[in-house]
């Protein structure tokens, strides 16, 4: 007779570990918060494009930017958020941010021009690099090492809650309030989560943390900001051969390479490059970033597809997008058991190559397909997604030890943010320069000038066509035609990438750990029972 194992004593404290659920519970709302911003600026993304009173008269770039101001400054800050709540202490740092964000939110929902709305996206990004990490380091240190996986799966399922609130959100808003409503939706929201936070949410840090790395992040924000402008440019003007937008592009990447560089040699780097050398760790960081990289473009064009070509409302639209949400919030949470059973590689693998079939299957989409292929393509690109973001997000937590959960979570999310900042501006340009390509033949009768705003969007041509009446009525066609043109190219783009992503988890992801001999006992023992 064997003497049974002392179980490991518990790392939590008791007090904390009751209410755990409940923290989970605040940890999500702030979650929704920032996801929930994203996800109904997409529905608002036409109406902000409308010239004034109804919208801001914004065009494709601009747009680009006002997703992309949120979306930079919240990558290149959040090295530096995770490291001052590991120091600070993750709830003042969390508490700190909501405010901050619901400031910004109010301030954008008052914007009079794009440019006031890019700034103020900014200020909204600055306090969600201190949400989003600080949520997850304080997940992980509220469970047990064991309760983790299904914790952090309820966590990427609030992601899918968020993904299916906000459209609809934005939709009502968007049908009976004006568009700056959208933002101002956010204020009672960060009120609701400051005041829980405060009541149930226990404070923690490093004990031993680093040092504030203000050179990096400089560095990582102005590379990031050049490399991206020079590609939103390059789509604008439809040509990346311009000087301009060379230069900016290579800027960019010198910055970003000295970046690199820099941290190698710093004794306080906001990234830790020897974090890199673990493959496991840089497969399923480069698994997220592709993911977000190809879907954040494709979700870009997916708006003007249901709105512009198929005529639905911001409404309608949002609606449409309940079965990519309804997927991540049923199979997010569920996603662990399926690695339990295959492993992170296949389960990851599996995920990517649906997505990826999702993305080349919008090559399908015409003006007059029937709208429930577009349901099912939304369905299964959200199981895929549901089955690379639990496991990957679980490999990266899990990775480093719990008193750097702050900068583990700040690294997943960095390359998140990053991948999918570099896909609206990488897959947002494919679709300006095909979408150009093809209706610059048609805008030939317009004036020099007219003609090059008309051809920056499929938005700014009908908004042309509806200035000269009847005469335009020829340009809707043109315009439909071209644009659907333009998402096939950068659909089959996107899943070129998703395939990328698929191949680079096959090589370095972890297969199926081997069963232990009590597990091969156990089912021994309920097949012998059978």
């Amino acid at each position: 007779m064997t003497t049974p194992a002392v179980p490991e004593s518990p790392r939590i404290p008791e007090a904390v570990h009751r209410r755990r659920w409940a923290i989970l519970g605040v940890l999500m709302l702030s979650l929704l918060i920032v996801v929930l911003d994203n996800s109904i600026l997409n529905v608002a993304i036409k109406t902000i494009s409308t010239p004034p009173p109804v919208g801001l008269g914004a065009t494709q770039g601009e747009l680009e930017w006002a997703i992309n101001a949120y979306t930079l400054v919240f990558a290149g800050l959040l090295f530096t958020a995770g490291l001052l709540g590991d120091r600070l202490g993750r709830k003042k740092v969390l508490v700190g941010g909501l405010v901050v964000f619901g400031l910004g939110s109010a301030l954008a929902a008052e914007s009079g021009s794009p440019v006031q709305l890019i700034i103020f996206r900014a200020i909204m990004g600055i306090g969600a690099a201190f949400v989003m990490p600080a949520t997850l380091a304080v997940l992980m240190n509220v469970f047990e090492r064991d309760e983790q996986p299904k914790a952090i799966g309820i966590w990427a399922g609030g992601v899918g809650i968020a993904i299916a609130i906000g459209p609809i959100t934005g939709g009502l808003l968007l049908d009976h309030f004006w568009w700056g409503s959208v933002f101002l939706v956010n204020v009672p929201i960060v009120i609701i989560a400051v005041v829980l936070m405060l009541a149930l949410v226990p404070d923690s840090r490093d004990p031993h943390p680093g040092r504030i790395d203000l050179v990096g992040v400089a560095l990582s924000v102005v590379g990031l900001v050049l490399l991206v402008y020079g590609i939103i440019k390059g789509g604008q003007l439809a040509d990346f051969a311009d000087p301009v937008v060379l230069l900016t592009i290579a800027a960019g990447l010198v910055v970003l390479i000295g970046f690199v560089l820099y941290e190698k040699r710093s004794d306080h780097p906001s990234i830790d490059i020897k974090y890199f050398k673990n493959k496991v760790f840089s497969a399923a960081i480069a698994a997220i970033a592709l993911v977000f990289f190809a879907l954040m473009g494709v979700t870009f064009f997916s708006v003007f597809y249901t709105q512009s070509v198929r005529g639905y409302s911001p409404l309608q639209t949002g609606l449409l997008m309940l079965p990519l949400a309804a997927a991540q919030l049923i199979f997010a949470p569920r996603a662990r058991l399926v690695v339990d059973r295959f492993g992170v590689r296949a389960t990851t693998t599996g995920g990517l190559v649906i997505l990826a079939a999702m993305l080349a299957a919008f090559t399908i989409l015409d003006a007059d397909t029937p709208i429930w292929i577009l349901e099912v393509i939304f369905f299964f690109m959200g199981t895929g997604m549901a089955h690379v973001m639990t496991p990957t997000s679980v490999v990266i937590m899990q990775a480093l030890p719990r008193e750097k959960a702050g900068s583990a979570s700040a690294l997943s999310n960095t390359f998140r943010q990053v991948g999918g900042a570099l896909g609206i501006a990488v897959l947002g340009s494919v679709l300006s320069t095909a979408y150009r390509s093809g209706i610059e033949d048609k805008l030939v009768l317009l004036p020099a000038g007219l003609r090059h705003t008309a051809g920056e969007s499929i938005e700014a041509t009908l908004g042309v066509a509806a200035k000269l009446g009847p005469r335009g009525d020829a340009l809707v066609g043109a315009a439909n035609d071209s644009f659907l043109h333009a998402m096939h190219v950068t659909a089959v783009c996107g899943a070129g990438i998703a395939l990328v992503s698929a191949v680079v988890t096959v090589l370095f992801l972890p297969g199926r750990p081997p069963r232990t001999t009590a597990e091969e006992s156990t089912e021994e023992t309920v097949g012998a029972g059978r």
